[in-house]
């Protein structure tokens, strides 16, 4: 069973590309930026041994949809990701969540009522401050940069996902996280993305941590050059019911550096 989006839904957010994988007890998957869920397509084959997989490329990414004046800030990718575990009739999933997929399914939790069976949180966007000098900066400039032109923003694109990234991944993966955002649309949605980012959608969270209502795990690839490990410890100190893993040698995409790993780590906590 294999990484497919051959299902779509529309949200308050635009029509959303999806799919499913697998027998068992559900399971969601989350993703972050500037990914899609193509970012799991590695773990899938073997989570659908064991779970009913469902994933998402949220509004804004991969194949759903990116308008021109679309929301997809982190306000409302956790209200989406309420709607899609209600669209498949989802009451207690378990979820894992890399990145912004962390802000998004926190808030969707901690906000909007979606309770999980099981809660793994990986290099997740889920404190102040995140971001960086060149996000502030592409967000402040966002028509400058839409009028690059487009092999300059290839390289953007290819120059900042490889800064994720302390381990080689395979040639075909890269192309296909590279490639959404080189289209017309995808162009826009890719510096829109900079602009919506606001740290007031994790402020509203942070203090409600301690009143997660499911067993969590967070995993941690070591040496993350965008979200350094601290930022790990400091949400394992807000979630101290938490328990709490490092990966060794493995930057910010571990389930693409490093997916057996990964999926060592997921399958012995959601079982």
């Amino acid at each position: 069973m294999t990484w497919q989006l051959d299902e779509r839904y529309e949200t308050s957010a635009g029509c959303v590309a999806a799919g499913r994988a697998g027998e068992g007890p559900d399971l969601v998957l989350a993703h972050g930026w500037p990914w899609s869920s193509f970012s799991w397509h590695r773990v899938v084959p073997t989570l659908a041994q064991k779970f009913r997989v469902h994933w998402y490329d949220m509004p804004g990414y991969g194949r759903s949809a990116m308008l021109p004046e679309q929301r997809t800030g982190l306000d409302v990718q956790g209200e989406v990701f309420a709607e899609m575990l209600g669209h498949w009739n989802l009451e207690r999933p378990r979820v894992v969540a890399h990145d912004f997929g962390g802000a998004t399914t926190l808030r969707a939790h901690l906000l909007h009522g979606c309770d999980f069976e099981r809660y793994v949180l990986m290099n997740v966007v889920a404190m102040r401050p995140w971001g960086s000098a060149f996000f502030d900066h592409v967000g402040q400039h966002v028509d400058a940069f839409l009028g690059l032109p487009p092999h300059i923003h290839k390289a953007v694109v290819e120059a900042y996902i490889k800064g994720a990234l302390v381990n080689d991944i395979d040639g075909g993966d890269f192309a296909e996280l590279v490639g959404p955002w080189l289209s017309e649309d995808g162009r826009g949605s890719f510096y829109r993305q900079f602009a919506q980012a606001d740290e007031r959608f994790t402020a509203e969270v942070e203090p409600m941590f301690g009143a997660i209502r499911c067993p969590v795990k967070i995993i941690w690839g070591k040496d993350d050059p965008w979200i350094p490990l601290d930022r790990g410890k400091a949400l394992h100190a807000l979630v101290p019911q938490a328990a709490f893993e490092t990966l060794a040698g493995v930057g910010h995409l571990p389930q693409l550096e490093t997916p057996d790993h990964v999926l060592e780590q997921v399958v012995s906590f959601l079982t």
